[in-house]
């Protein structure tokens, strides 16, 4: 049996990840354009009324997912993420699907606040009887069914989440701005599986049609934070994979 980590409440969000979530949106919607410099640790300082120290941890997170390089002696460059996608870096399937130029929508979204299966519950080390957040989703891509999504989510991170049912496409840019969660990293397996009957009605394909199935647990800083389910229809999605050397 896993060691459990303690229940904790969610208290005041720390400032870089304000000001990580506020630049990390102002990138994505062309505030800066690729190639340009971000403002200097000063100017932004003064725009957040934070320390440097908090300007710099919120400017090194946003380099490590890929949105920002730094370069001795000429300042921090905006970078291109539009036209590939970033491997290795934490991405939803609706975040990916749309950099890859497709329409993504959200037919039918359910949140509800349950105790986890066990399994669930032992992957996100929660203690008896703690309750969690199921947010079912069929996600569309140019107006056909590509995603059964199943994303279980500590609920004491994410308090008062059924009030947004029906609000959000991307899960993970909306916990980013409503409640300022950072995904650090991710477990991911990838299997194969056959479409049942109500997955086959659901994604309007036949009976026993391949599925790609991911399983993910993603953590935040206190450790895991997310359990998800999510099958994709396998002639509609692919994942790509950089391998370097041989150790």
């Amino acid at each position: 049996m896993p060691v459990r980590l303690e229940e904790l409440t969610m208290n005041d969000i720390p400032a870089y990840r304000k000001v990580y979530t506020q630049l990390k949106q102002d990138i994505k919607e062309g505030h800066y354009a690729p190639g340009t410099l971000l403002p200097t640790e000063s100017e932004l300082e003064q725009r957040f009324s934070v320390s440097r120290t908090t300007i710099r941890k919120a400017v090194e997170l946003l380099g490590n997912e890929g949105f920002l390089k730094k370069t001795q002696g000429k300042g921090t460059e905006i970078l291109d993420t539009s036209t590939t996608q970033r491997l290795n870096h934490l991405t939803s399937i609706t975040e990916t699907l749309t950099s890859k130029g497709y329409t993504v929508t959200t037919r039918g979204m359910s949140i509800e606040w349950i105790t986890p299966p066990e399994h669930v519950a032992d992957a996100l080390m929660l203690s008896p009887g703690s309750k969690v957040y199921l947010v079912q989703r069929v996600q569309y891509a140019d107006d056909r069914p590509i995603a059964l999504m199943n994303n279980y989510l500590r609920a004491n991170y994410v308090p008062g989440l059924e009030q947004h049912v029906n609000r959000f496409n991307s899960l993970y840019t909306f916990l980013e701005q409503t409640y300022h969660i950072i995904l650090l990293h991710a477990w991911e397996r990838l299997s194969a599986v056959a479409a049942d009957f109500i997955e086959s009605q659901i994604l309007q394909i036949p009976l026993g049609s391949p599925l790609l199935c991911s399983k993910r647990i993603s953590h935040i800083e206190q450790g895991p934070f997310e359990y998800s389910i999510i099958k994709l229809v396998a002639d509609k999605y692919e994942y790509s994979v950089y391998l370097e050397g041989r150790a």
